[in-house]
């Protein structure tokens, strides 16, 4: 397992108890910009951030702005959904548009957001502990009005241009994994490269159930499915054509995915994305899995126990 159970977050005790019961759907999208949320995950994301050379010949140059102040900047405008200007605006032009999306770009390109990310499963894992013994897997469709590489036509949307995410989830609605691509695509035809996600992460084999609903109900998708050693699947029928009466819905974990669709949605620039790049799109989602975690590992500490007693 990929899993590195020493790696710290937050400053919290490993050997807390992991029984815990809550859901993403329980987290308040303005907990993003609570000052205790975006103080750690700066305080996260801060150390991964490459140094930058200052060898201009005379020294008379511009000086920097404070990634601080960039950071900030970039977190107002995921949560809001505002564009880069009005972004400017709300920071008194302390930075300008320009350079938020550049130092945007800096940190993709050096893998800021994708080891942020990484960071924050690992420090979940090893504080409260991912159950991975029920997964849910599906898709949601968004707005893109932007276009851009990875839209499509939104089936549900009018025909509008729109982007799609299928991402997995633990039992407690943690993304282990996603892929993202246009409107227009199948979810069938994601499949594959979310469960490659989740392998990439090393949590793969760890599944036990998989939970999908009844978009997935074909043979094909078993038999993808058990390539990738995933034999106990709970996937919901489909009704055959024809049939008079609907089948009873069988029990299962696929609302703990619908649930952190519904929480990511609640973020601006997912629900309505004006980015026109697949790897901005993947930055986001990367940082709000950050967010999300942290809020949670903060809630976790503040009703932790030692004497493991309900806290009243």
């Amino acid at each position: 397992m990929v899993i590195h159970r020493s790696s710290g977050w937050l400053g919290f005790d490993p050997e807390c108890d992991p029984n815990n019961d809550d859901t993403v759907e329980d987290l308040d999208i303005m907990r993003a910009l609570e000052p205790e949320v975006v103080d750690a995950v700066w305080a996260a994301i801060e150390p991964l951030i490459p140094p930058v050379r200052d060898d201009h010949p005379l020294g008379c140059h511009r000086p920097r702005v404070a990634d601080r102040l960039c950071f900030w900047g970039i977190l107002i405008r995921l949560v809001t959904g505002c564009s880069w200007v009005s972004v400017e605006l709300i920071l008194e032009r302390q930075v300008s548009d320009t350079t938020l999306r550049s130092r945007r770009d800096e940190w993709i390109a050096a893998g800021v957001f994708d080891q942020l990310r990484v960071d924050a499963i690992h420090a979940y894992d090893r504080i409260i502990g991912l159950d991975l013994g029920e997964v849910a897997l599906d898709g949601s469709l968004h707005k893109a009005p932007c276009g851009g590489e990875g839209t499509g036509i939104n089936p549900t949307d009018r025909a509008k241009l729109g982007w799609k995410w299928s991402i997995a989830v633990d039992a407690n609605g943690i993304p282990i994994g996603w892929a993202i691509d246009g409107a227009n695509r199948n979810e069938l035809n994601l499949l594959g490269p979310t469960l490659d996600d989740v392998a990439r992460a090393g949590l793969l084999a760890e599944i036990d159930t998989m939970h999908l609903d009844r978009g997935y109900d074909y043979p094909k998708t078993r038999r993808h499915l058990a390539s990738y050693g995933l034999a106990d699947l709970n996937i919901q029928h489909r009704e055959p054509r024809g049939a008079t009466e609907r089948r009873p819905l069988e029990l299962g974990l696929r609302w703990v995915v619908e649930g952190t669709n519904s929480w990511l949605s609640n973020y601006g620039q997912l629900r309505r994305n004006t980015d026109r790049r697949t790897r901005h799109r993947h930055a986001q989602l990367c940082f709000v899995t950050a967010l999300l975690i942290t809020a949670k590992l903060i809630d976790w500490r503040d009703r932790w126990s030692p004497d493991s007693r309900p806290i009243r």
